[in-house]
């Protein structure tokens, strides 16, 4: 499904808020939206790469890894993994490597920058909690919406098929 951002904040303006504009745009996918999943996790990608292998339909993941710009939390594997487990988008509050190959993946990826560094990984964060980046609260269960013009969220669901 294709959401065009300007147009949900325009019929829903009282069931949204908009995310700060703080995020760069990858991936091949333009729009994406679902279900939010959360992982709260620093520089440390072992959760990330737990739950792309879980079904990702009508889902995406919000990663808060605590702004850190030292490495990479989504790389190529982990983003083709997504991919073919169905996940919409994944949203990380750091950042991602290997642009090139998940800009070519249909997947909606945001993130703060690029770092060719990897993570660590100590099997270390938490899932499945609210968190808070962007001026806003992420509740799991709850939606999210984003396209080349930002990140919205909702306490419903904005489109039938979710």
């Amino acid at each position: 499904m294709t959401y065009s951002l300007p147009d949900l904040c325009d019929a829903y303006p009282e069931l949204i808020e908009v995310v700060d504009p703080i995020f760069m745009c990858f991936g091949s996918r333009e729009s994406f939206g679902g279900i939010i999943t959360t992982i709260k996790c620093y520089e440390d990608n072992s959760l990330v790469a737990d739950t792309v292998k879980e079904s990702g339909e009508n889902r995406v993941l919000i990663v808060d890894g605590g702004g850190s710009t030292r490495c990479g939390l989504l790389g190529d594997n982990l983003a083709q993994e997504a991919v073919s487990n169905g996940w919409q988008g994944i949203v990380i509050y750091g950042c991602i490597r290997d642009i090139d190959i998940i800009n070519r993946l249909d997947l909606g990826v945001k993130a703060i920058n690029a770092n060719p560094k990897k993570s660590i990984k100590r099997g270390m964060g938490q899932r499945d909690l609210p968190v808070s980046f962007g001026s806003v609260l992420f509740n799991p269960g709850e939606f999210v919406y984003g396209d080349n013009n930002g990140l919205i969220i909702s306490r419903v669901s904005l489109a039938e098929d979710l």
